[in-house]
């Protein structure tokens, strides 16, 4: 694996996509975890005030904080710790890994970058991976904007509408992408029964832990630890 080559397609277009990077078994195990830990009809924790402000209806779940030990193979894993440090450098540190689940007929994700992106140094790395196939029937496609990691704050408007030079994502099982955190990317609306994503985020070392507390919107900025809007755009 040429880690530099890929560190470098990472900063230039602010993501990168990596196909088969875990096999279908772990995959294929991890998401019978995630379906048996949610079931099919998951209460949502997040309040009506983001999700409708938001227009984000994910119900995420942080496993290794609870102490399911089935994702540490995920954090482990050697050519992700070596490709994280190529990208962020020595000293990097995990911050958490976070499961993402969306019911049939949810609308997704809103356009929004998940950390404040005044500080160019300091921001979150999103590893994120597929425990199965999104596609077309599954809907639930990601959408990022090539660059944007580098343009400072998310332009202020409608929520979900369509931006020029938009890149629509179809990652398959055990795809690996990898997103800055100040990059805007959004979900579409979810089609099939369930859609599940998972997130090992981590940080550039000097980063404060809590850099992913106040995440920026096209309509707002929210802090998740007081589940509050700080600023109506």
């Amino acid at each position: 694996m040429n880690y530099q080559k890929y560190a470098q397609e990472f900063w230039e277009n602010g993501y990168l996509v990596i196909e088969n990077f875990f096999s279908d078994e772990l995959m294929d195990h991890l998401n019978q975890v995630i379906l048996h830990h949610y079931g099919m009809n998951p209460d949502w924790e997040h309040s009506n005030e983001f999700i409708e402000k938001a227009a984000t209806e994910v119900i995420p779940w942080f496993p290794i904080r609870e102490g399911d030990q089935h994702f540490n193979v995920i954090e482990e894993d050697e050519r992700l710790k070596q490709l994280t440090k190529s990208i962020l450098g020595d000293h990097w540190e995990s911050l958490y890994l976070m499961v993402m689940f969306s019911k049939m007929g949810t609308k997704g994700q809103a356009w929004h970058q998940d950390s404040p992106p005044e500080d160019s140094e300091k921001f979150n790395l999103n590893r994120l991976f597929y425990t199965h196939d999104i596609n077309e029937k599954t809907g639930g496609k990601t959408i990022v904007m090539p660059g944007s990691h580098k343009k400072g704050e998310l332009p202020a408007g409608n929520p979900h509408e369509d931006l020029e030079n938009q890149v629509v994502l179809s990652p398959k099982k055990g795809t690996l992408v990898i997103l800055h955190g100040h990059a805007w990317h959004r979900v579409l609306p979810i089609n099939g029964e369930y859609r599940v994503s998972a997130n090992a985020r981590a940080i550039p070392s000097g980063t404060p832990e809590d850099i992913t507390d106040v995440a920026v919107y096209r309509n707002m900025r929210y802090r998740f630890s007081t589940s509050e809007v700080i600023e109506e755009r």
